[in-house]
């Protein structure tokens, strides 16, 4: 059982489905530990936010098993909206810096693909920098068409999903028959 109940870390819950919110985005880092408190008040003002939550499970010192859900890309929050919206964020006192995005649909693209995996419920390794590897598209499973490069871990094959503004993403393991190579 949770200690605290999920909170949603998507808003409006269309955000990356509907065009209406191709217009700015922006790249949030937020001081430390303040990426939920800064949507809860980006979500009470309506400005269109995401910040991808994953499940964690861990066991307290008595040995029962807690959950809780925690930033996957921890400090980064992305947000979209007018200039207006922008400054509304900037005074929430929660943000450290405030980043603009050049490419508002490989963003949303990268951020689908996020969502994606986190809505598999498959164990997620957050990935703080990119490595160099081959480019793969999921061929089959509950995946399909997901994009991104293939990693090694512990000589195990993960598929390394990632925002390619921020340089960071996230990991699952899979198997290499389930992939295809993309030709650039």
């Amino acid at each position: 059982m949770p200690i605290l109940p999920r909170e949603p870390d998507i808003f409006p819950d269309d955000l990356l489905l509907s065009a209406d919110h191709m217009e700015s985005w922006w790249v949030v880092y937020t001081l430390a530990r303040r990426e939920k408190e800064l949507m809860r008040r980006l979500r009470s003002q309506s400005i269109a936010h995401y910040g991808p939550l994953v499940k964690r499970q861990r066991r307290s010192p008595a040995g029962r098993l807690r959950e809780s859900y925690v930033p996957l890309l921890g400090g980064y929050v992305f947000v979209a909206g007018t200039g207006e919206q922008r400054m509304q964020a900037l005074q929430t006192n929660c943000i450290s810096r405030c980043l603009p995005v050049p490419d508002p649909e490989r963003l949303v693209f990268d951020l689908k693909q996020i969502q994606r995996l986190i809505e598999s419920d498959a164990p997620l390794t957050p990935e703080a920098r990119l490595l160099p590897g081959m480019k793969v598209r999921v061929a089959s499973g509950p995946l399909l068409g997901v994009e991104g490069t293939v990693v090694e871990r512990r000589g195990q094959k993960q598929l390394l999903v990632s925002i390619q503004f921020i340089q960071q993403g996230a990991s699952v393991q899979i198997d290499d028959y389930q992939l295809e190579r993309i030709d650039l």
